[in-house]
C-alpha cells in the first residue's frame, strides 16, 4: 500500500478513463485496511480508488508500477480478487496513506462483482501500456494538512482545451471527407465518359464483337449508370420536370421489361433506376409522379395498379389474355399451384406471380383453396370442361 498516492480524483488532460466498479475493498498484501468500500476506477494511466461516501478520501497508483496482475476465485464468504504485483516504491514518490509496506503486492476485493471485466480491461492495459504513448500533463504540488497530495490541470481550462481540440480534429475530418466526394464526382464523370465511348464502340462494331461480349458490356453500362439523368436542377420542380423524367424511365426501362417478361413491380423498379442514375437518387414520390405520365405521353409502358394495391410498370404491347392463359396452362400442367411455386417455375417474383394468379381467379379461370397450409390455386373445372 506505500505505493499509493493521495489523489483529487480527477483525470489528467491526456488520460482516458476505462472502467469502474463499485464495492472494491483493498488489501495491503494479505491484511485488511481502512480503506473498505469504494469506487475503483481504471484509467489508461492509473488505478483510482474513492471512498463510496468520503469522496475527499482518494487515492491513486501508476499503472507503470504494476508488474503483473492474477486472478484469485471466491470461496464460502469470500469475494473474488485481483492480486495486483508491484515494483518498489520510487523514491520520489508523492505522499499517500501508508509510509511502508511489509508487502510487494496488494489485493482488490469486489463485494458487487464485476472482477471478470475489470481483469481483462486491466490486462489490456498492461499490454497496450499506452500511458507510454501518451505522457500527462504536468501537476502542481498542494498542501491539505497532514494528506498531502496534487490537484490535476484540469478545470476550465483543461476543458476548454479539450473541446478546442476535439473542433479541429471534427473540422480537419470533415475537410478530408469533401475532398474525397470530390475526387468521387470527379471519377464518376470520368465513368460516364467511359459508358458512352463503349456505347458508341458496341453501335459501330456490332458485327465484330460476339453476343456474349455485347450482354457483358450492356451489364456494365447499367453497372455504370446514366450519362445524363434528369435532375430538378435541370428541368424544375413541376410537371415538366416529371414529363422528361417519364421519357427516360421509358428509355431505361423497356429492355429490362422485355427481358422480365413485360412486367415490373414499381419496387423492382425503383431500384433499377437509382442504381442507374448514381448519385443523382430519385424519390418514389417523383417515380410514382413520372408513372402516372408514361400513358398521357403515348410512351410504350404504363403504370398499373392492382386491386390488392400492388403497383407495377407493363409494357403496352403487354398481353393480359395471353398472361392469364399461360398461367392457365401451368397451373393445369401440376395440378395446383402456390403463389411460390408458380413464381419459380415462370421465373418471376412472388408478388408478380400472386397478381397473376389472382387475376386468372377473378376471370374465372382458376379457383383457390384457402386453408391453414397456406393459399392454392386450381384450374376451374366448371369452365375447362364445359
Amino acid at each position: 500500500m506505500d505505493r499509493f498516492a493521495w489523489a483529487s480524483g480527477l483525470l489528467e488532460i491526456n488520460e482516458t478513463l476505462v472502467i469502474q466498479q463499485r464495492g472494491v475493498r483493498l488489501y495491503d498484501g494479505e491484511e485488511k485496511v481502512k480503506f473498505d468500500t469504494g469506487v475503483l476506477l481504471l484509467s489508461t494511466h492509473r488505478l483510482i480508488w474513492r471512498d463510496q461516501k468520503n469522496h475527499e478520501c482518494c487515492i491513486a497508483i501508476p499503472l507503470s508500477q504494476i508488474v503483473f496482475i492474477e486472478e484469485q476465485a471466491a470461496g464460502i464468504g469470500k469475494s473474488a480478487k485481483i492480486v495486483v504485483h508491484l515494483h518498489p516504491a520510487p523514491s520520489n514518490k508523492e505522499p499517500g496513506p501508508f509510509q511502508s509496506s511489509k508487502y510487494s503486492y496488494i489485493k482488490l476485493s469486489f463485494k458487487e462483482h464485476g472482477q471478470i471485466e475489470f481483469y481483462r480491461r486491466l490486462s489490456e492495459e498492461m499490454t497496450q501500456r499506452r500511458w507510454e504513448n501518451m505522457p500527462v500533463s504536468q501537476t502542481i504540488q498542494i498542501n491539505r494538512g497532514p494528506q498531502a497530495g496534487r490537484i490535476r490541470a484540469v478545470g476550465i481550462v483543461g476543458i476548454e482545451r479539450k473541446l478546442e481540440e476535439k473542433r479541429k480534429e471534427t473540422d480537419k475530418n470533415i475537410s478530408e471527407a469533401f475532398e474525397d466526394l470530390s475526387k468521387l464526382m470527379e471519377k464518376a464523370k470520368e465513368m460516364v465518359e467511359l459508358s458512352k465511348s463503349i456505347a458508341n464502340k458496341i453501335k459501330e462494331k456490332q458485327g465484330d464483337i460476339t453476343e456474349d461480349e455485347t450482354i457483358r458490356f450492356k451489364s456494365y453500362l447499367l453497372s455504370m449508370g446514366i450519362a445524363n439523368p434528369v435532375t430538378r436542377e435541370t428541368y424544375g420542380s413541376g410537371t415538366h420536370y416529371h414529363m422528361q423524367l417519364a421519357k427516360q424511365l421509358a428509355g431505361i426501362l423497356q429492355a429490362p421489361l422485355e427481358e422480365r417478361g413485360g412486367i415490373m413491380s414499381l419496387t423492382e423498379v425503383y431500384c433499377l433506376v437509382n442504381r442507374a442514375r448514381g448519385l443523382e437518387l430519385l424519390s418514389p414520390e417523383d417515380l410514382v409522379n413520372a408513372c402516372k405520365m408514361l400513358v398521357a405521353l403515348k410512351l410504350p409502358l404504363r403504370l398499373r395498379i392492382f386491386d390488392s394495391g400492388v403497383m407495377v410498370i407493363e409494357l403496352q404491347s403487354h398481353n393480359e389474355e395471353e398472361m392469364v392463359a399461360s398461367a392457365l396452362e401451368t397451373v393445369s400442367e401440376k395440378g395446383s399451384l402456390t403463389a411460390e411455386e408458380f413464381a419459380k417455375l415462370v421465373g418471376m417474383s412472388v408478388l408478380l406471380a400472386k397478381e397473376r394468379l389472382l387475376l386468372a381467379e377473378k376471370m374465372g379461370h382458376l379457383c383457390r383453396d384457402d386453408s391453414v397450409e397456406g393459399l392454392r390455386f386450381y384450374p376451374n373445372l366448371f369452365m375447362t370442361q364445359s
